[in-house]
């Protein structure tokens, strides 16, 4: 496998950009990193990566940007605020954005910037640590061909959806079906708490079945055991997620009864305060209120 030529940026040391430089690092490549919160730099300082102050900072000297940052806003400063990755001019290397974002808002930033890649992850912290990511590009046919070694290094399995704002499309419609899933699981929780059947018996019971999809398996026992610290996948970004699949199938012109229904409950537990929670924490957004008939 053709190695990437130098260093790599990572920006935003969330969940998954954690787990993307500690597989950079793992296979010897030098990494700088950036975060709006510094602490965030500072185990991957002690392993080895270069910590900056400012996202400018973070792309000196590189051949390739990792831009995995929560939402739109953050993606727009970290390309174009003070001290972004554009501020000073374009970017000579490959930038790949895979915190995910509208699939046109990527088009928007990119604007006028020749070598980017919309990158949708699919697998959790321990994939992105390890290289067994599944990921779905959009960018163009020779810059995909260019930016392949390094998400070789990244994911098990990559593949080119077509043209930008694909990646982010795929992941929206991914999104969609899993927080479609999980809440399904919590109302079933739900409702076999409001009509006298164990919990955990009817949590083991759907993981055990056919109608069970591994999300779902693996959820159940984040539900059986109630805990919902140390999230896998923050409810927050899930429910922005869901509001994008939302957005995207309005704006087509669909009527998408569930995904409609998964944003409204994500964002209405978000708004309850278990944002930063793991996405199963929506069933906090069923649960009935003092006073309401079950």
């Amino acid at each position: 496998m053709t190695r990437p030529s130098g260093p790599v940026a990572v920006l935003g040391l969330g969940t998954m950009g954690t787990g993307l430089a500690t597989r950079l690092l793992d296979q010897g490549m030098a990494v700088r990193v950036w975060n709006r919160t510094p602490e965030r730099t500072e185990p991957l300082a002690r392993a080895g990566a270069i910590a900056v102050a400012h996202p400018a900072d973070a792309v000196e000297g590189t051949s390739a940007a990792i831009c995995t940052v929560a939402d739109g806003e953050a993606l727009r400063t970290v390309l174009h605020g003070p001290r972004g990755i554009l501020a000073g001019g374009a970017y000579p290397g490959h930038l790949v954005c895979a915190g995910t974002v509208a699939p046109e808002e990527i088009v928007r930033l990119a604007e006028n910037t020749h070598s980017v890649l919309d990158v949708g992850m699919l697998g959790n912290r321990e994939h992105a640590r390890t290289g067994e990511l599944r990921l779905f590009v959009g960018g163009d046919e020779p810059v995909f061909t260019l930016g392949r070694p390094l998400l070789e290094l990244l994911g098990k399995e990559v593949v080119h959806l077509g043209e930008l704002g694909s990646g982010m499309r795929m992941k929206l419609i991914l999104n969609l079906l899993m927080g479609i899933e999980v809440q399904a699981l919590a109302e079933a929780v739900e409702l076999a708490g409001a009509t006298k059947l164990d919990r955990k018996l009817v949590l083991s019971t759907i993981a055990g079945s056919g109608f069970a999809s591994p999300v779902m398996a693996f959820k159940s026992k984040r539900l059986a055991a109630g805990r919902f610290d140390k999230p896998d996948f923050r409810l927050r970004l899930m429910a922005k997620d869901l509001q994008l699949a939302a957005d995207q199938a309005a704006a087509g012109g669909l009527r998408l009864p569930l995904a409609a229904a998964a944003a409204e409950t994500h964002g209405r537990a978000t708004e309850l305060g278990h944002g930063d929670e793991d996405c199963v924490a929506v069933t906090h957004a069923l649960t009935p209120t003092p006073g309401t008939q079950t």
